[in-house]
């Protein structure tokens, strides 16, 4: 008897020489299901294999999961306890759940099914990847982040990361919850907001930073005009009236590229209350500083670092190197009159995600940014089975923006 993986290959690819696909993704998810199960049982008849009700179910199931979704990504991507997955080649097949990575026992054919698979991606949202462009950031219907690249720049055969996000958005309460951070330090968090000051969420990768400023967009005012600046579209804000701009890459040709700076400046002439800048990563930072400084106070935005510190000095770098006539005096000066709180998030080594410090910043002194920090968490006991303890720890002295958000820190009804 032939193997299961050889008897699912030959009825896919008889399916596909056979039947029309364009009919198929007419129908509705339900009866295109229907459809290929039909079709597959119609092929199991002729070819009348040695296998049993287990397998059989399970060879349905497979070939439905590759002609209508992702293949063997398809049961992961149900799973709701994942949070990452990752494809080193077509043998290996790694999973994070609860912050530790598990290896799965699926797998893919080889390196052109694999290569199918994310070429089905990417070509969803008009992205393409192949020899001439081996490397692509793209997303997934419900959001989930894309990475792939494949040979020659993948020596070992097509990498795909994806990082996946729940179907229901965290809130702030729900992270209250989670301790990521306390219900005193939630409080803090909601006022700045409300009071509409501009925020950098900073922290490094998988640390949470996208998964906070969607919780803070829930307290946002209703009656606000949001747009939203990204280079994968993945904020899912609570409000209504909310306009979502994406990057484009260059095409073929090496042209039509539109970069988040583009956005950024012509999202300037779209009258929004509040600019939502996805990340921040190169010349569009002066332009996100410049207009946090013009009238759209209460902007948000995250950034790749370690600690407030670090972001500041990558902020710094940002500005300087899309803008190389500007000094270092007055790249701080953008910087210190336009930005007010920096959020530090990270993953400990547990896998939990803390907010590890609220920082104020509060003007320069003798060509030095300074900072206030408000809470920061200190780790101090790690139990054996790696979970770690910590506090948090509050400032004595009061906000620097104390007056601010007694006058404009009222709440106001938000999502819940």
């Amino acid at each position: 008897m032939k193997s299961l993986s050889t008897l699912r290959a030959k009825i896919h690819h008889h399916l596909l020489d056979r039947y029309d696909l364009a009919r198929l993704q007419a129908l509705a998810p339900e009866r295109q299901r229907n459809e290929v199960k039909a079709w597959i049982e119609g092929c199991l008849l002729v070819e009348k294999p040695a296998i049993n009700a287990l397998e059989h179910r399970q060879l349905v199931e497979d070939i439905q999961h590759e002609m209508l979704g992702l293949g063997p990504l398809e049961p992961l991507l149900q799973d709701p306890d994942i949070s990452d997955i990752l494809v080193n080649g077509p043998d290996q097949i790694y999973v994070e759940r609860q912050g530790q990575l598990i290896r799965e026992a699926r797998s893919f054919e080889d390196d052109n099914h694999l290569i199918r698979t994310i070429d089905k991606i990417v070509s969803r949202v008009g992205r393409r990847i192949d020899e001439s462009s081996p490397m692509v950031d793209a997303r997934l219907p419900d959001g989930s982040r894309v990475n792939a690249i494949i040979p020659p720049l993948a020596l070992d055969g097509p990498i795909l990361s994806i990082r996946r996000f729940g179907q229901t958005p965290l809130t702030l309460q729900r992270l209250i919850e989670h301790g990521s951070l306390t219900q005193e330090m939630g409080d803090l968090l909601t006022r700045y907001v409300q009071a509409r000051l501009n925020i950098l969420i900073s922290g490094g990768t998988g640390s949470g930073k996208t998964t906070l400023l969607n919780a803070l967009s829930g307290f946002i005012a209703p009656h606000e005009r949001l747009i939203t600046i990204e280079d994968a579209a993945e904020l899912r804000l609570h409000q209504t009236h909310v306009v979502r701009l994406e990057a484009r890459p260059a095409n073929l040709e090496g042209q039509g590229e539109i970069t988040p700076r583009h956005l950024v400046r012509n999202a300037l002439r779209m009258r929004p209350d509040r600019l939502i800048v996805g990340e921040v990563r190169g010349a569009e930072a002066l332009d996100m500083l410049q207009a946090m400084n013009t009238g759209h106070e209460g902007s948000l935005t995250t950034l790749h670092a370690n600690s407030p510190e670090d972001a500041l000095t990558r902020l710094e770098n940002m500005v300087a190197l899309g803008h190389g006539g500007l000094s270092e005096n007055n790249v701080r000066s953008q910087i210190a009159s336009a930005l007010q709180v920096i959020i530090q998030t990270a993953r400990l080594p547990d896998g939990s995600r803390k907010i590890t410090s609220i920082t104020e910043l509060c003007g320069r002194k003798q060509g030095r940014l300074q900072t206030h920090p408000r809470y920061v968490f200190t780790p101090h006991k790690r139990h054996r089975d790696r979970r770690i303890e910590g506090v948090f720890v509050s400032a004595q002295a009061p906000s620097v923006f104390a007056e601010r958000l007694e006058l404009f820190g009222e709440p106001w009804e938000h999502a819940s």
